[in-house]
């Protein structure tokens, strides 16, 4: 039960943070959120996965307990599947404190709407946070992913594995894994 809490506690600063609780995404029903949400992984983890969604006042209600360990949700527009190990890793990044030393995998095979490169604060596309958006992608977080070899360009081609957030305690790979749809 504690990991499930923990699950809580990320996901609703995760959803605050990107403001997933807006307009939009509060006009599906639970059962399209559960639908979108679980598109972000392949079908073998999503049909584990719980699948959690923020209230209008911020607090997560689980829509589907899971079995796998993943925790899918929507932020935004962007569509995510976090392991246990990601969700402290982006917990880690929204509290700006240290991440673990834990490898951790996220699916977003829906693709994104984009982030800076540079800035793992950055809300918004400016003329000087390289923006980049990725197309269907796993991300993989903590130490070894810096052992990828992978472009640290700050304008990375998004269509070939890159580093993201380089120089900073959250980097980590993004790994495209089909063209942008």
């Amino acid at each position: 039960m504690r990991g499930l809490k923990f699950i809580f506690m990320v996901a609703t600063s995760l959803l605050f943070v990107a403001g997933a609780a807006d307009t939009q995404q509060n006009q599906i029903s639970d059962s399209e959120y559960t639908k979108q949400a679980l598109s972000a992984a392949p079908e073998a983890v999503s049909k584990g996965a719980t699948v959690v969604r923020a209230d209008k006042d911020g607090k997560m209600r689980t829509l589907r307990a899971g079995t796998n360990g993943f925790t899918c949700m929507l932020m935004g527009a962007d569509k995510m599947c976090n392991d246990r190990n990601s969700m402290e890793f982006i917990q880690a990044v929204m509290s700006h404190k240290p991440p673990a030393d834990k490898v951790g995998i996220s699916y977003m095979l829906a693709g994104d709407e984009g982030a800076s490169n540079t800035d793992p604060y950055a809300m918004s596309k400016t003329s000087t946070n390289h923006w980049v958006v990725t197309g269907p992608h796993i991300m993989v977080f903590g130490p070894p992913s810096k052992a990828l070899g992978y472009s640290e360009a700050t304008d990375p081609d998004p269509s070939k594995p890159y580093m993201m957030w380089t120089g900073t305690p959250y980097e980590h790979a993004m790994i495209p894994v089909a063209a942008p749809k």
